[in-house]
C-alpha cells in the first residue's frame, strides 16, 4: 500500500479544493454541465426507444427463444444490451417479461448477467467515437438531417429508424458538450485527489459510494461512465475512476428495482437478483482491487498506448474501459454457476402471498413498467387470459348448482358468482384503461389493431360474466319458487353446459396463443353445434308444454337458462373473431 502523504493534507485541504472549483465553475458552468448531461441521456433514450420500436415483436421472440439455458440467456442479455445501448432498458424489459410470465426467474437472471457485460460496449463506443480523431459528433447534424424527414413517413419502422439516427446524433452531441463542460483538473486539485486514494480500502469504498450516488442521480450508468471517462481525460487517477465504476454497477440496479415496485412478486425477485449480482461482484472486487488494477496496469504497459497516468490520459481511459469490461465478464463467469442459488435467495427475500383474492388482482400489467408500447401487449394478453379464467370459474359454479340439493351450499355458490361478477367489472375497467394508455403511444398498424381487439375482448368477457350473474339470479328464483327440473330438463341443461365448456376452453386456447394462429374454423363449428343444441332443446320444451304434468315455473326458468347459455356461445364466437382480427370495432 502506498504510504500516506501528510504534506498534501496540510498544504491542500478540502475547503481549498472547493474554493478553487468555485472560482472556475460557477452557476452558469454548473447549468451547462447539467444540460450537457441531460442532452446525452435524452439522446440515449431516443436511440434506445427507436431501436426497440424497429425490433418490435422480433425482440420479444428472440428473448424468449434464446433463454433456454443460463448460457444462452447470458449471451442474449449481452447482445440485446449491445444493440439497444442501455442496460437499464434491458433489465427493465426483463423485469417486465418476468412480470408477464414470459421468462422464468432463472432465465431472467442469466439475461441480467449478460446485460451487465453488454453495457461495457457503450463505454467502448464512447471512447472510439467520442474521443478519437474521427469524432461521430462532427457528423451529428448531417445524420439528423437524414433522420428528420423519416419522422413524417407513415411506416412506423421507418419513423423509428429516423428516431434512432436522431437519438444517436444527439447522444454524441451531448458527449461533446460534456467534454467541454467538465472543468480541467488543476495541479493542486489533482494532488488532492491523489491524496484521497491513499487511505486503502476506505478510499475505495468512498469512491464506490460516490459512483453509486452519481448513477442514481443521473439514472444512467452509461452517462455516469461517460462522465468518469471525461474525468480520466482531465487527470483523474485510474484507481479512483475504477472505484467509481464499481459504484456505478450498484447504482444502475436502482432503475430495475423502481420498475419492479409496481410489478408482481416475480418482477420484484428479478430486480433483487440484479441487485445481488452487482453487489456481490463489487464485494469480491474490493477484496482483490489492488491486485486486479495491477494486472490492468501490467497489460496496458505491454500495449502501444502505455501505462495509465496523469500525463497519459488516453491510457487511463482505455485502462478504465478494460477494467469495466473485465470485471463484468469475470463476475458473470463466476456467478453463472450459481443462478439457482441466487433464485432461491431472492425467492426467500420476496415472499408471495397465499390469499385467494390475490389471484383476482391485476397480476401482469402495471403503469409504466414496459419500456415500449409494443411490448406492453404481452402483459395485456396475459392479463386477458387470466380474466377469461375468472369468468370460466363462474361457469363451473353454475354447472355445480344444477346438481346441488343443499340450500346452504346453493346460497354459497350464488354469492360467489355475485362476488366474481363484481371482480370482472373491476378487471374490465382496469384492463381497458391500461389498453387505452397503450393506444396513445406510437404503435405499428398491427399492434394498434391488436389493442382494439383486446378492448373488444375485455368488453365481451365482462358481458359473459354478466350473463352468468343473471343465470345465478335465475337459480335464486328457482330456489324461492321451490321449482324442480325434470330428468329431461337436467339432461338438456347438462348437454348445453358441456358444449359451452368446450367452446370456452377453445376460446381460452386461442386467447393464449399467437393471434395469427387462431383456429376460427373450430370456434365457428362449436358455436353452430351450440345453436343446433339450443334448437333441439327448444323444440322438446315446446312439445312438453302441452303435457298435463308440465310445471310453468320450472319451464320458464329452464327456458331462461338454456337461452342464456346459447347467448354465451355467441359471445365466445365474438371473442374468437376479435382474436383473429376478423371483427374489430
Amino acid at each position: 500500500m502506498t504510504p500516506h502523504r501528510p504534506a498534501l493534507e496540510s498544504t491542500f485541504a478540502p475547503s481549498q479544493l472547493i474554493g478553487v472549483m468555485e472560482e472556475t465553475f460557477g452557476v452558469f458552468e454548473t447549468l451547462r454541465l447539467i444540460g450537457s448531461l441531460g442532452l446525452f441521456i435524452y439522446g440515449m433514450k431516443i436511440m434506445s426507444d427507436g431501436i426497440q420500436k424497429v425490433a418490435g415483436n422480433r425482440m420479444r421472440e428472440v428473448l424468449g427463444a434464446m433463454t433456454s439455458n443460463r448460457f444462452t440467456g447470458l449471451f442474449t442479455g449481452f447482445l440485446t444490451t449491445a444493440l439497444i445501448q442501455s442496460s437499464s432498458a434491458t433489465t427493465v424489459m426483463i423485469v417486465s417479461f418476468v412480470n408477464a410470465g414470459l421468462l422464468t426467474l432463472r432465465q431472467a437472471i442469466g439475461v441480467i448477467m449478460g446485460a451487465n457485460i453488454g453495457t461495457t460496449i457503450t463505454a467502448v463506443l464512447i471512447l472510439i467515437f467520442g474521443f478519437s480523431k474521427f469524432s461521430i459528433s462532427d457528423y451529428a447534424l448531417p445524420l439528423i438531417a437524414i433522420g428528420f424527414p423519416l419522422l413524417f413517413l407513415k411506416t412506423t419502422q421507418i419513423k423509428s429508424a429516423g428516431e434512432t439516427l436522431i437519438g444517436f446524433s444527439i447522444l454524441f452531441m451531448g458527449l461533446d458538450f460534456l467534454k467541454e463542460s467538465v472543468p480541467q483538473i488543476s495541479h493542486q486539485q489533482l494532488e488532492y485527489l491523489i491524496g484521497l486514494t491513499e487511505y486503502g480500502i476506505g478510499s475505495t469504498i468512498l469512491f464506490v459510494i460516490i459512483g453509486s450516488l452519481l448513477t442514481i442521480v443521473v439514472q444512467s450508468s452509461s452517462a455516469a461512465m461517460a462522465l468518469t471517462i471525461i474525468m480520466c481525460e482531465r487527470g483523474m487517477p485510474l484507481d479512483m475512476a475504477a472505484a467509481i465504476v464499481l459504484g456505478e454497477n450498484i447504482g444502475t440496479t436502482v432503475t430495475a428495482n423502481l420498475a419492479a415496485i409496481i410489478g408482481n412478486v416475480h418482477a420484484k425477485r428479478a430486480a433483487r437478483a440484479h441487485l445481488i449480482f452487482n453487489v456481490f461482484g463489487v464485494t469480491w472486487m474490493l477484496l482483490v482491487f489492488p491486485l486486479f488494477l495491477s494486472g490492468i496496469n501490467s497489460y496496458m504497459e505491454t500495449t502501444s498506448i502505455g501505462m495509465p497516468s496523469a500525463e497519459n490520459s488516453q491510457a487511463t481511459k482505455w485502462a478504465l474501459t478494460l477494467f469495466h469490461m473485465s470485471f463484468n465478464i469475470v463476475n458473470a463467469s463466476i456467478l453463472i454457476w450459481f443462478v439457482a442459488t441466487i433464485a432461491n435467495v431472492v425467492t426467500k427475500m420476496v415472499s408471495s402471498k397465499s390469499d385467494e383474492d390475490e389471484q383476482f388482482s391485476l397480476e401482469y400489467i402495471g403503469s409504466g413498467i414496459m419500456s415500449t408500447p409494443e411490448l406492453s401487449l404481452v402483459e395485456a394478453q396475459k392479463e386477458m387470459v387470466k380474466f377469461s379464467q375468472v369468468s370460466y370459474r363462474m361457469l363451473g359454479f353454475l354447472k355445480e348448482l344444477l346438481f346441488e340439493k343443499d340450500k346452504k351450499e346453493q346460497r354459497i355458490k350464488i354469492d360467489r358468482i355475485e362476488k366474481y361478477e363484481e371482480i370482472t367489472d373491476n378487471i374490465e375497467v382496469e384492463i381497458s384503461d391500461y389498453l387505452m394508455t397503450v393506444l396513445q403511444g406510437e404503435l405499428s398498424n398491427e399492434s394498434s389493431k391488436r389493442v382494439r381487439s383486446m378492448l373488444d375482448i375485455a368488453s365481451v368477457i365482462e358481458q359473459i360474466a354478466d350473463v352468468f350473474f343473471q343465470m345465478s339470479l335465475t337459480y335464486d328464483r328457482k330456489m324461492e319458487a321451490k321449482a324442480w327440473f325434470t330428468l329431461e330438463q337436467r339432461r338438456g341443461l347438462l348437454e348445453m353446459f358441456d358444449m359451452i365448456d368446450l367452446s370456452f376452453e377453445n376460446m381460452m386456447i386461442n386467447l393464449e396463443n399467437k393471434y395469427e394462429d387462431v383456429d376460427l374454423e373450430k370456434a365457428e363449428l362449436l358455436e353452430k353445434e351450440v345453436n343446433n343444441l339450443r334448437d333441439r332443446i327448444r323444440k322438446e320444451h315446446l312439445d312438453n308444454m302441452g303435457k298435463p304434468d308440465y310445471n310453468i315455473d320450472s319451464g320458464m326458468i329452464y327456458n331462461d337458462l338454456y337461452s342464456s347459455l346459447e347467448k354465451v356461445g355467441n359471445h365466445l364466437l365474438e371473442i374468437n373473431e376479435a382474436i383473429s382480427g376478423k371483427k374489430v370495432s
